[in-house]
């Protein structure tokens, strides 16, 4: 059995979540100890616990000591069923997080998986939706068929938000009984990532989103003209306006640049709250955006982030803006599971898998 030091680097939820999909997919048993050490309110909250119950209930995984609050577990994986599932969070905890710990697994399932999320879908400490359907979906499209077939806004406190999704496995699915052998048939099939150098910019796209609650106020426009006004003529930039229903109240803006042929290079966003003006979020995602900009990043550190996983199984090169926390506590998960061992270069935050 995997053990798992729950309080390394930045000590987060995201140690879990990848510990779950990783043992999803080669069938290792882990035990997980200081879950969340390093947080105000140590242990798992209902948005972790939600991602071991969706994983035993499409897998018929097995997990000890798995409860709120819990500082420990252990978890023993199944084989996932292809099919249909219904999941609700039961709180705003955001559905672009529980996606850490079942979309990989999804993407060597025995068939079609077919998702329908309910929870948050932009919210504080969280992936925004757009940030997840226009930079980091792309990347895994590479190696297997993803399509986004629903989505409904979700804000901080009610959620209530949905994500409707369905994966179809890029490659023959056969259970996993040994690791190694695994992992060696997925890098003899799936294309290598290569994103050590940046692809020349043509353009910035942006969608900037707020409730319908506020149309009257003009806060997405707002949003927008604030992150054009900040942005300047670095890049021909375009942010798409859109109001949403939702049962409570709230705004997002994601910003991304993009290549010639459309590809989705660098990203940043900014989340509303109340008595934070629109004009600031918008602001706030742009100076996000051109301080990664600034540096040789092919990739910024959010999306370098979610992708550690995928590099580990597939091989390749990141470069990004700089090594996080997320970053370092990733690679740890992922040298724990795989027969992997990252080399990376601090100074010019480059990370690699041979």
């Amino acid at each position: 059995m995997i053990h798992i030091d729950g309080s390394f680097s930045e000590g987060g939820g995201q140690i879990l979540r990848t510990a779950l999909a990783l043992s999803s997919l080669t069938g290792r048993s882990f035990r997980a100890e200081r879950i969340r050490q390093n947080r105000p309110a140590p242990g798992l909250k209902p948005q972790h616990l939600s991602a071991i119950e969706a994983l035993i209930r499409m897998s018929g995984a097995r997990a000890r000591g798995a409860r709120v609050g819990a500082g420990q577990i252990e978890f023993v994986p199944g084989n996932l069923t292809s099919g249909y599932y219904s999941l609700d969070i039961g709180t705003a905890g955001a559905v672009t997080l529980l996606m850490q710990a079942l979309l990989l697994p999804c993407m060597f399932a025995g068939g079609k998986m077919t998702l329908r999320i309910t929870g948050g879908t932009d919210t504080r400490w969280s992936i925004p939706m757009d940030y997840f359907t226009h930079l980091i979906l792309p990347v895994f499209r590479r190696c297997c068929g993803i399509e986004v077939i629903g989505m409904q806004r979700g804000f901080y406190p009610k959620g209530r938000g949905v994500l409707e999704l369905m994966v179809q496995p890029g490659l023959p699915h056969t259970p996993v009984k040994d690791a190694r052998a695994f992992q060696d048939a997925v890098r003899r099939l799936l294309p290598r990532l290569d994103l050590s150098a940046r692809r020349e910019m043509a353009a910035i796209k942006g969608v900037s989103v707020a409730s319908s609650f506020l149309a009257k106020a003009r806060v997405a426009e707002r949003q927008a003209e604030s992150a054009y006004d900040a942005l300047g003529s670095v890049l021909p930039a375009e942010i798409h306006i859109d109001y949403c229903r939702s049962a409570s109240p709230g705004t997002v803006i994601t910003l991304w640049t993009v290549d010639k042929e459309g590809r989705s290079l660098v990203g940043a966003d900014a989340l509303g709250e109340k008595g934070k003006p629109a004009e600031a979020v918008g602001r706030e995602a742009a100076h996000k955006l051109l301080e990664t900009l600034h540096t040789e990043a092919a990739v910024d550190v959010h999306l370098a982030d979610n992708l550690i996983p995928l590099l580990a199984f597939v091989g390749g090169k990141i470069k990004t803006a700089s090594l996080t926390d997320h970053i370092r506590a990733n690679i740890y998960v992922c040298e724990r599971f795989l027969d992997v061992r990252f080399k990376v270069d601090e100074a010019a935050a480059l990370m690699g898998v041979g």
